[in-house]
């Protein structure tokens, strides 16, 4: 008999009374694409993280495109990221005709190693994106040093470091720029979308310009009352931007984003307290350094001492009507990196031993606390009916 009779979602947003009245304002307002609320989205997300400036876009990934072209990257050159991420963190490095270079990981935290860092540089590198794996902040002032170093372009991923600070400052206000998620299993959720935040002015413009066309106007000011109809194509921009229809529940989510942080943190308390004492797992860390976002509470399997493998693991999960998921198959492993850039097993060892060991639990502040000991029990069930 499994734990549950209905299947638990590994992710399901939160959404209240006061997220769809900000959509249903939305709509009613007549301004559905990019207008007011989404400017006032870029101000709020602006400084609750610190940011001089914001764009909001439709996606992370147009967020880390658009900075990438900002900063002047393009073809031949290289940027340094890692293969413990989702495609989109090194797929925008190749749109924007660049060659991703991969710089294995710390298995601690999952975050790029900077001591591996260096050894990955050429004349041809100009930019490093970090990624903030789960919600843990990289170790920034390492990774700046080798950038100012060699005059490299820091990009952070932050697509799970929405709430994340870094030695007491917010994830968002200490790069050259940052790219954020609100898809819908994220902390912050506007379905899709993403925004980009950075305190320099140039990168600013240049990704607002890009995000619309390459116009010199958008919609809100051409056709709000104090606008103008005239507007001129700067360069060949992108449809990158966001609308007021998400910004309305970006805003409303925002609103919240500290109470639904709280529970994140009440159920990885609770998860640590449950799994830390047992030797057959690995609970995730939280450096001194470090506010986690706890977009993904990852556990690492001690597979020495159990009798079955991490996917059978998870499929006895499944069993119990526990879903999860894994987080991140390495780059280098899929058949496109592959076979591009001739990527072999063994390349990127810890990212790999890594990888067999991970499994994501479900953790969102919609989980009951009946849901969160539910999980609780399966895992415990798995490991005691498989222990060596």
């Amino acid at each position: 008999m499994s734990t549950r009779q209905e299947f638990l979602p590994y992710a399901l947003p939160l959404i209240e009374e006061d997220d769809i009245a900000g959509v249903v304002d939305s709509l009613k307002s007549g301004w559905i694409a990019k207008g007011p609320k989404t400017m006032e989205f870029e101000k709020q997300f602006a400084e609750y993280v610190g940011a001089k400036y914001a764009v909001a876009l439709n996606s992370c990934t147009a967020a880390l495109h658009l900075g990438l072209l900002a900063a002047g990257i393009g073809a031949g050159d290289e940027v340094i990221t890692t293969p413990m991420t989702f495609a989109s963190s090194a797929n925008v490095i190749i749109h924007a005709g660049a060659k991703p270079v991969l710089v294995d990981i710390d298995p601690l935290t999952m975050n790029m190693d900077p001591q591996k860092i260096e050894a990955k540089i050429t004349s041809r590198t100009k930019g490093i994106i970090p990624v903030h794996v789960a919600g843990h902040p990289c170790p920034l002032d390492e990774i700046r040093a080798i950038a100012e170093k060699h005059g490299l372009f820091v990009l952070e991923d932050a697509a799970h470091a929405v709430y994340t600070k870094y030695k007491g400052q917010m994830i968002g206000s200490l790069g050259d720029a940052t790219a954020f998620s609100f898809y819908a299993t994220k902390n912050l959720v506007t379905g899709e979308g993403g925004m980009l935040t950075t305190n320099d002015e140039e990168v600013y413009n240049k990704v607002r310009v890009l995000s619309s066309h390459g116009m010199s106007r958008n919609a809100w000011n051409r056709y709000a009352q104090a606008g103008s109809w005239y507007y001129e194509i700067l360069e060949p921009g992108y449809k990158d931007n966001m609308s007021d229809i998400m910004a309305g529940l970006g805003l409303s989510q925002l609103a919240k984003l500290e109470r639904m942080q709280g529970i994140r943190r009440d159920i990885v308390d609770y998860y640590n307290a449950e799994f830390g004492s047992m030797p057959e797992l690995e609970v995730p860390v939280e450096l001194e350094y470090a506010r986690h976002a706890w977009h993904l509470y990852i556990i690492k399997l001690n597979l020495d001492k159990l009798s079955i493998d991490r996917n059978r693991f998870i499929e006895e999960l499944k069993a119990e009507n526990i879903g999860t998921s894994v987080h991140f198959i390495p780059l280098h492993m899929h058949p496109y990196y592959r076979d591009t850039f001739g990527y072999k097993p063994g390349d990127f060892p810890a990212a790999e031993s890594t990888f067999e060991r991970i499994i994501s639990l479900p953790l969102y502040p919609k989980m009951s606390w009946q849901d969160t000991r539910d999980v609780v029990e399966a895992v415990k069930r798995v490991v005691e009916n498989n222990r060596k």
